[in-house]
């Protein structure tokens, strides 16, 4: 190749290097732009910056629970129910266990229970939500069918029952296992998930940007994932920050009742239900786990809350 030939293609080459450079910086500027805005948005709630804070405090503790100086789970027959001390912050039960120890432990496993459940809700809700609402007709109407049957199984009955089977001779293997608990609460929990999925791609797949995806060819299951589900991440974020937040309180509220996670496996629920002896002595064993399902929640609120303003695409900038 002669030296003029090679100059002209290496100028070409350069001529459209420099308009895919510009593409890829411009995107690149624009993806760091949203990241900015919806962090700037975020940051101006000042009560999700709070419960963001709180709530990141919880989990360190929660993961920080097996280096706690005192087990769990051991017992000390000469350090039964003593008040909060040095030694132990928040006392000891009945059993002379370390309070504060159980507190974090339980943390850990309700914690645990609440992201569980909100994943399996997540999938399910956002699989029926998507198919349905981009999709309508008869797959609509079916599937919507289905959610509003799974709307009529009460959530705290069935795991109740749920319960009581794993107490039974046969089921014994689960007492001590969170697995079956998240499973259930996520599988009853996903309905509502479900139809705000579907409103939202019922409205964007009108859109002109799907009409174009489809021009160019793509297939209805590249254009929902790639263009029209993306459209609905904000308020599945909101909807799953609430749905870990409610899990939480539906697992506490059944380890209360005696039909959640079994002892000696130690969650905020049945360390409330434990502490029902000693309310008036030592109220601290109440308080504890009280507290934590307390500061949790409203955290998980606040931050869910604070997502909806930053995600939120007519908001103010």
């Amino acid at each position: 190749m002669s030296a003029p030939t090679q100059n002209r293609t290496l100028a070409a080459n350069a001529a459209t290097a420099e308009p895919e450079a510009a593409w890829t910086g411009l995107a690149k500027t624009r993806h760091d732009t949203m990241l900015r805005l919806v962090v700037r948005r975020f940051m101006r709630h000042r009560m999700a910056v709070v419960g963001s804070i709180v709530l990141a405090m919880l989990i360190a503790g929660a993961l920080l629970a097996p280096l706690a100086p005192y087990d769990p789970n051991a017992l000390s027959v000469s350090e039964r129910k003593q008040g909060p001390s040095l030694n132990h912050w928040f006392g000891t039960d009945e059993a002379g266990r370390d309070v504060f120890a159980r507190t974090l432990d339980g943390g850990r496993v309700s914690l645990t229970v609440g992201l569980a459940a909100t994943l399996v809700a997540l999938a399910i809700g956002t699989a029926f939500g998507a198919v349905a609402g981009y999709f309508g007709g008869p797959i609509d109407a079916l599937l919507m069918r289905l959610t509003d049957a799974f709307l009529c199984f009460p959530q705290l009955f069935v795991l109740i029952v749920l319960g009581s089977l794993i107490r039974t001779a046969g089921l014994k293997a689960l007492q001590g296992s969170i697995v079956p608990i998240a499973f259930v609460i996520g599988i009853l929990s996903w309905m509502g998930l479900a139809r705000l999925v579907r409103a939202t791609l019922l409205s964007l797949k009108e859109k002109e940007f799907v009409e174009a995806a489809r021009a160019a060819g793509g297939s209805n299951a590249r254009i929902m994932l790639r263009h029209v589900l993306p459209g609905a991440v904000g308020p599945i974020v909101v909807q799953a920050s609430l749905l870990v937040a409610a899990s939480i309180i539906t697992e506490s509220g059944l380890s209360y009742l005696g039909y959640g996670v079994q002892p000696p496996t130690a969650t905020w629920g049945n360390l409330l239900r434990d502490a029902q002896a000693h309310m008036q002595q030592l109220p601290v064993f109440a308080i504890a786990p009280g507290l934590m399902i307390f500061l949790t929640v409203m955290s998980i609120n606040f931050v869910g809350d604070g997502l909806r303003d930053a995600l939120d695409p007519y908001g103010r900038r």
